[in-house]
């Protein structure tokens, strides 16, 4: 009888020590796989404290509109369209001491983009060619390939000799360094792979003779040139006329003054007789 006081003494002490710690939070559905929308929904049962309110977060972000001061146990959340936009982590907070939070994740296969869909380099020179990915969960491996011209077949890269390649969750950049026309002018492809699935999405490279970038001003220099000599041939042709022009203004006022004096030496006779 004495051992049955004493043990029920511990748990009455345990149970003032940890005071209605027992809150859990119903979650509806547990989880979304590969779903095109979803209605969330959190229940809470035995809350620790009153409630002051709740609300939704994304990915730890706040979502300002579903905040509420109603003091009730029962949220939920539409997603009308799931894509790499709204797919994420989405927690249910009730405002309680403590705090009582759950989650719900919703996830969708990689989405990969090129972040230029082609990229330009000269001969000799250095590519660095950039895949961005959406999604949630998040990319857990990349791979890249060279294309073959027709697309059918593909060779693996890796960071070795002229590639050099750096992945991380979001985004894979592979570079090449001493370009050549040849064998890297083409298709590369990226793939992007999460545990729902993988995509993959192409860039195409192309490689410049080192001249190709001389060629602009070697066409500026030769429609200087043109330009130049247009105008010398003219002004060495417009020379001649000009000359000829000049005797011909020049002779005429003589012929002028002539007949004048000519005239005047008249008027004088006739004055005379």
């Amino acid at each position: 009888m004495r051992l049955l006081w004493v043990f029920g003494a511990i748990l009455f002490c345990f149970h003032q020590a940890f005071p209605k710690t027992g809150a859990v939070i119903l979650l509806e559905p547990n989880e979304v796989i590969n779903k095109t929308a979803a209605t969330l929904s959190c229940n809470l049962t035995n809350p620790a404290s009153p409630v002051k309110g709740h609300y939704w977060t994304r990915n730890d972000k706040k979502i300002e509109e579903t905040y509420s001061d109603l003091g009730i146990v029962y949220t939920e959340y539409t997603i009308p369209k799931i894509d790499y936009h709204s797919a994420g982590k989405y927690s249910c907070v009730f405002l309680t001491e403590p705090v009582a939070e759950q989650s719900i994740e919703v996830k969708i296969p990689p989405h990969v983009v090129p972040y230029k869909h082609s990229e330009n380099s000269n001969e000799k020179d250095k590519a660095v060619l950039v895949c961005v990915a959406h999604s949630y969960p998040l990319i857990v491996d990349w791979k890249w390939y060279k294309l073959s011209e027709d697309s059918e077949d593909k060779k693996p890269l890796n960071s070795s000799g002229k590639y050099v390649i750096k992945n991380t969750p979001n985004n894979s950049t592979l570079s090449i360094d001493d370009l050549d026309m040849e064998e890297d002018m083409g298709n590369y492809e990226c793939m992007g792979e999460n545990e729902l699935g993988f995509k993959s999405t192409q860039i195409h490279l192309r490689v410049r003779s080192r001249l190709a970038a001389l060629w602009p001003f070697l066409g500026i220099v030769a429609e200087v040139i043109i330009l130049v000599t247009i105008i010398f041939i003219y002004e060495k042709r417009r020379k001649p006329d000009e000359i000829n022009d000049d005797d011909d203004s020049g002779s005429a006022p003589l012929k002028s003054n002539a007949a004048t004096n000519h005239k005047d030496k008249n008027v004088r006779q006739r004055n005379s007789n």
